[in-house]
């Protein structure tokens, strides 16, 4: 796999190196300069999972046989579309949400000298895509395909991003309206497609697949992302910050997390009480009433019993696939985020 790691780096300096020279556009020194330093700093910082399971995927569609170069360097350049795209959400999410660290770094308008020049950035970063998409497909017979998917999943996911945005705005904290089939949509349309649906949509169409006949496989996938989200919800609250890189703030942030809506499921009426007083106070008092009432409710206990019976559920869709090689895609994913620590 770091062998794998590395060549995938390597194609990140030759996309970036293209970017650079984009004959479209007449560079200057410091125009480059700027547009290098914000590709370093935001597109290849994270674990790289979403990128790189494109070639898992697209390996595992040609039942495991050693790939060519030109495959690795095709799959690895759509992976790379995948975390730009990412690099543009968190970009302007970082923005919106008023964020102080990503990655264990200042988010990226929080550097000296950047500010909301970053809001550009952001948009730069969404048009690298095509850009990538252009240079290297134009000529495949499925390039207007990946345009499309391109282009749908960030449109589900912007609009997954508003869902998310107006269910939290300030001065209009209700917590009544959060339910199981909120926090799902928020879920489904935010994370799901662009995380897990994504990239095996990338692999399928670059192995020559027509994605309307791939329906149940992305119905699987948006599972799959759902039960990772619920996840990290959960570690938002129960992970050790030292395992997880970061300190949730969840419950100070007034999320409609899963965790939340599940308290509400199983409360008193003077549980419910306390949660509406509580729930999306940034005070440590407040955070710590919140978490003395999740471990009363035992939804530690909630969630293993969710996260086995998620697993079997997964587990029993996916061999209900005709193609040993797309179950061995699909279980491939499964295995990365079963019980995972952070």
């Amino acid at each position: 796999m770091s062998g794998l790691r590395s060549k995938f780096m390597e194609v990140y300096s030759i996309l970036k190196s293209e970017l650079l020279n984009d004959p479209a556009f007449e560079f200057t020194d410091d125009s480059r300069q700027w547009v290098e330093r914000m590709l370093d700093y935001n597109v290849p910082g994270g674990k790289l999972n979403r990128g790189l399971s494109v070639i898992d995927s697209y390996q595992l569609l040609k039942g495991g046989k050693e790939l060519t170069e030109e495959e690795i360097f095709l799959t690895s350049a759509l992976g790379w579309c995948i975390e730009w795209l990412q690099a543009y959400f968190l970009v302007l999410d970082d923005i919106m949400d008023n964020s102080v660290t990503r990655r264990g770094q200042p988010c990226w308008f929080r550097v000296p000298k950047v500010g909301l020049i970053a809001a550009n950035d952001g948009i730069l970063l969404r048009n690298h895509i095509p850009r990538i998409l252009k240079k290297h497909f134009k000529g495949k017979s499925y390039y207007v395909d990946l345009l499309d998917l391109f282009n749908e999943v960030e449109f589900q996911t912007a609009s997954g991003q508003m869902i998310d945005l107006i269910t939290t705005i300030e001065g209009e904290k209700d917590l009544s309206k959060y339910s199981i089939p909120l926090h799902h949509r928020i879920v489904q349309y935010k994370t799901a497609y662009y995380s897990f649906y994504l990239p095996v949509a990338c692999a399928l169409v670059m192995a020559g697949e027509n994605l309307d006949n791939h329906v149940d496989v992305k119905n699987v996938l948006i599972e799959m992302g759902t039960y990772f989200q619920v996840q990290d919800d959960y570690l938002d609250c129960f992970g050790h910050p030292d395992v997880i890189g970061k300190i949730g703030t969840d419950i100070e942030d007034f999320k409609c997390s899963w965790l939340v809506v599940k308290a509400l499921e199983i409360a008193t009426e003077e549980q419910k009480k306390m949660l509406f007083e509580h729930y999306g106070k940034g005070d440590e008092a407040s955070v710590k009433k919140v978490k003395e009432l999740y471990k009363a409710l035992d939804l530690e206990g909630v969630f293993a019993d969710y996260e086995n019976a998620s697993y079997q559920k997964l587990i029993k869709s996916i061999e209900a696939h005709p193609k040993e090689e797309v179950q061995a895609v699909l279980k491939s994913f499964l295995a990365k985020i079963y019980k995972r620590q952070k």
